[in-house]
């Protein structure tokens, strides 16, 4: 017996003073409101109605338990109705999962920005570099710095995640710039240390359409790719510095880009959610405005042109 559907017909049928009416009211019939209140009946171990056949009246318990139950239907039945509404409208939480830094550099500007238009939705935002349980933590959409995700999940790769070799404007002018990747050997390198292995992560390259990768040996490990670039910056030595923390800092001269016919762009960032066809009208409306803000676009990303022209005004 579905005790809710039972509750309410009752409550209808009390209400109305008539399973004939009920049955109007809420488009059945009257044999099935009939059924479902004497189901009721049974359930509970009571008698709800008296019948006659022009009028039904309650009995004693059948009113103690319309007194009980009615205020907690009518609020039932508003939270439902809430849910339903926030589903339809731009209102309720998003919960979003990113790294760490792509979360801060990228995502929460996205945030921003879509809140100035929809400022009654609110957003939980889970930055870390670790793999989020998507369900534990009921993730409404997430974001990924590499690969293309490989779970069961829809994902649009949003734009390709350039890996250029940087240098700053002094290390140049005391120690020159390299012109062959062979002369990379020559330089003091900033590198990055693998999660997994604990060992620095090769550069990577394209050569003649193919992927390479080249090992150093830093005089500077980073475990993070914000204190790598800072490293950089610092002038400790050359770094392959990717797009999303590069671009602005290339942009302004104060990163000169190295070496940029051969910046690999094999890896992307990449908006995911799980595959469904009740999806909020809220978070459809912000995947649309982030696939809007970030296709084609080139805050996060230098094309070949501007790169050359930003290493050639750089050097003497």
């Amino acid at each position: 017996m579905d005790e809710l559907r039972a509750i309410s017909t009752f409550i209808r049928s009390a209400e109305l003073g008539s399973f004939n009416r009920a049955a109007q009211a809420q488009g059945t019939t009257a044999q099935a409101v009939s059924k479902s209140v004497h189901q009721l009946e049974q359930h509970l171990g009571v008698r709800l109605f008296h019948r006659t056949t022009r009028k039904n009246s309650l009995t004693e318990e059948g009113q103690r338990l319309l007194d009980s139950v009615r205020a907690s239907m009518e609020g039932l039945t508003s939270a439902l109705e809430g849910i339903r509404s926030a589903a339809r409208e731009d209102e309720g939480l998003i919960r979003i999962s990113a790294g760490g830094s792509t979360g801060r550099k990228v995502v929460l500007p996205l945030v921003a920005a879509f809140r100035k238009t929809h400022p009654r939705i609110t957003f939980d935002l889970i930055l870390e570099d670790a793999a989020t349980d998507a369900v534990r933590e009921r993730i409404d959409l997430g974001f990924k710095a590499g690969n293309a995700p490989t779970h069961q999940v829809v994902s649009r790769r949003l734009f390709p995640i350039q890996l250029i070799l940087c240098a700053t404007p002094e290390y140049l002018a005391a120690h020159g710039a390299p012109s062959t990747l062979d002369d990379l050997a020559q330089h003091d390198s900033v590198g990055y240390r693998q999660p997994g292995t604990g060992r620095p992560l090769p550069w990577e390259f394209q050569v003649k359409g193919e992927t390479v990768y080249r090992g150093m040996k830093p005089v500077v490990c980073c475990s993070d790719p914000e204190a790598e670039m800072h490293a950089v910056l610092a002038g400790m030595g050359v770094g392959q510095i990717d797009g999303i923390n590069a671009a602005a800092f290339i942009r302004d001269g104060v990163l000169v880009p190295l070496l940029v016919r051969h910046v690999s762009e094999r890896m992307g960032f990449y908006l995911y959610y799980a595959q469904r066809t009740d999806m909020p009208v809220r978070v459809r409306r912000f995947i649309d405005f982030v696939a809007g803000q970030l296709r084609g676009g080139t805050a996060f990303h230098l094309s070949a042109a501007e790169l050359r022209a930003c290493g050639q005004a750089a050097l003497p």
